[in-house]
């Protein structure tokens, strides 16, 4: 993000906003103490994304901030975590904890146990699992799908051969079930 003030020593920054918005998205905030109307419409007509006026209320300012990250860059910390009865899943450290205990589970288990929380109820089939972890082109067979299932039950289920969490609908494939 860039906070700009337009009276700059050697270039003024109207000029400057223009030719960074030439090249780039990068979000553009400027502060000026030149604040009339035409001012702001010149600023945004370079591609500013905010002109705010000095002097600067900083609570103002890092909320603006704080909404122009939130908005070029996703920011949001909503979906990185998720929780799902006793188990959590943290997506950006790409960890999973059951009962609040760190999971040890290879690449693969962690993005299988990943599709299965994030589709809570629903059957998602065999082949769906295999390729969407796999991928189509895998020389992997489809019993290695049954083999991670069977090890992360082992890892998330009181009692494995009795499941609660990850289902077999037979003849299809699995459901993951909030518990």
């Amino acid at each position: 993000m860039i906070l700009l003030d337009v009276m700059l020593p050697g270039m003024d920054g109207f000029g400057f906003c223009a030719a960074v918005r030439r090249r780039s998205n990068v979000p553009i905030l400027i502060m000026s103490a030149k604040a009339d109307k035409e001012d702001k419409m010149n600023g945004f007509a370079q591609g500013a994304d905010d002109y705010v006026e000095k002097p600067v209320d900083i609570d103002i300012l890092r909320a603006k901030i704080g909404a122009l990250m939130r908005r070029n860059y996703d920011l949001k910390q909503e979906n990185t975590l998720i929780h799902s009865g006793a188990i959590s899943i943290d997506k950006d450290a790409r960890q999973a904890f059951f009962h609040e205990k760190e999971l040890v589970l290879t690449g693969k288990e962690y993005e299988l146990l990943l599709l299965l929380v994030e589709n809570p109820g629903r059957t998602l089939s065999k082949e769906y699992l295999f390729h969407r972890i796999w991928g189509a082109d895998s020389f992997s067979e489809n019993q290695t799908l049954t083999v991670h299932i069977k090890t992360l039950r082992d890892k998330i289920e009181e009692e494995p051969r009795k499941p609660l969490r990850i289902r077999t609908v037979w003849g299809v494939g699995y459901r993951y079930e909030e518990n």
